[in-house]
């Protein structure tokens, strides 16, 4: 019999009484029998470790794999393989591909910070005086807006010559928003630009058919929305670009470097597998902690059995994200930011009943920081706070263990933080 949504089930998870988790966007929560599933798994590791680890492990890791295609319909589990996050995934990717002079990469400006970064270094680190500028292309998303604003801005950044590859989100980080993704990986096969989808929302948070999307390559985050420990993520490249993905990061024994005249072969010192290429490169990258991806099917039993499946779980957090994020606002007499087809998705973006007009950006940053920071050491919460449009945003995530009460209350503890950020800042 599942167990109802809100209050009782909070009682699944680590939580202390004082605090209320209004910020799993960031890092994800998982209940105390998923825990007990990761303390099992180190167990048998630490018990024997080398029969574990050489053995045991690879069947253990199919099985996630097998768990997750299936969850979003991959065509095959061997285009699926784990990773610890989108942010090793999304440097995998641009590392292993081989930008040549005028190439450009495509990505908006509302891109995770740690992605844009990957995105710089690629094109720094991929220019010389000798071979010309690598260019990345940065594509203005300022909300409101609409879709079709979207779709035609990003058309006009894809269409230029040497674009060779375009980033973009299922649900942006900051602010949290849907982004027409679907489009715009068609946009990408329209201009034979290849798509690389940054779905760290996306597995547990929204539906997802891997072979509908078709997108070139789609990584997403597990540990955010998926209720597996941290860290842990899923990287689906169909076979069609499984060549151009060379090494995992870091390189380590799957990697099967080119022939060369009278070099001896690498000596592997793992048991031989018959294992397709793209899955060996990934299955087993240097001494870490697997144990978060083998909890994959102990993560999806829970959200079937306890919590009424995947429809159940993502209709009530969309459904609180969007009730909750009415309700903050107008306790703080503001708005909600966003289309209705933005805000499918269990995030809610509330403007902040701060005046930052005539505040340079460092002061107004520094407001929002007061406020996250005062929020986390005296009112029980962390809500992100980001500067957007000329506008203080807070960020408010939904999920299985809250309710309506617990916007309301973090509502209230806003709407005195505000008054408090905008004494200070006006001193």
């Amino acid at each position: 019999m599942p167990t109802p949504f809100g209050t009782p089930m909070r009682n699944h998870f680590p939580f202390p009484s004082s605090s209320t988790n209004i910020n799993n966007g960031s890092f994800g929560s998982y209940p105390t029998c998923i825990h007990e599933a990761l303390a099992k798994y180190h167990h048998q590791t630490n018990a024997e470790p080398d029969i574990f680890i050489r053995y045991k492990l690879p069947t253990l890791i199919d099985r996630s794999r097998d768990a997750v295609a299936a969850l979003i319909n991959a065509r095959s589990v061997d285009d699926l393989v784990l990773v610890p996050n989108v942010t090793t995934g999304v440097n995998t990717i641009l590392w292993n591909l081989r930008f040549a002079k005028g190439d450009k990469i495509v990505y908006l400006g509302t891109t995770y910070g740690a992605c844009e970064k990957i995105i710089d270094f690629v094109t720094e680190s991929s220019s010389s005086e000798s071979s010309g500028d690598v260019e990345a292309v940065r594509v203005d998303i300022q909300y409101p807006i609409s879709k079709t604003a979207i779709l035609q801005n990003f058309e006009n950044a894809i269409s230029q010559p040497g674009v060779r590859i375009a980033l973009f989100d299922t649900i942006s980080s900051l602010p949290a928003f849907r982004l027409p993704c679907e489009e715009m990986v068609a946009l990408c096969k329209q201009y034979n630009v290849l798509s690389l989808v940054d779905g760290a929302h996306g597995i547990g948070c929204i539906p997802l058919d891997m072979q509908q999307l078709d997108a070139d390559f789609f990584v997403s985050n597990l540990h955010k929305w998926l209720f597996t420990p941290r860290s842990c993520a899923a990287l689906h490249i169909p076979a069609r670009n499984q060549h151009l993905i060379r090494s995992s990061l870091p390189t380590s024994h799957g990697y099967v470097p080119m022939d060369k005249p009278g070099k001896p072969k690498i000596y592997n010192p793992l048991p031989p597998t018959d294992k397709p290429a793209f899955a060996q490169l990934f299955e087993f990258v240097g001494t870490m902690d697997y144990a978060p991806y083998l909890c994959v099917p102990d993560a999806l039993q829970y959200r079937k059995q306890v919590c009424g499946g995947e429809d159940a779980i993502m209709q009530y957090c969309i459904n609180l994200a969007q009730q909750g994020g009415e309700r903050v606002a107008e306790i703080l007499g503001t708005e909600v930011i966003g289309e209705k087809w933005q805000r499918e998705c269990p995030m809610a973006m509330v403007r902040l009943s701060v005046d930052v007009s005539g505040k340079s950006e460092k002061q107004s940053k520094a407001m929002g920081a007061w406020i996250e920071k005062e929020g986390a050491d005296n009112h029980g919460f962390f809500a992100p706070v980001i500067l957007h449009n000329g506008y203080l945003l807070v960020r408010l995530s939904a999920q299985v263990y809250l309710t309506l009460q617990d916007f309301e209350k973090v509502g209230r503890a806003l709407v005195t933080l505000c008054e408090r950020a905008q004494l200070i800042a006006d001193i």
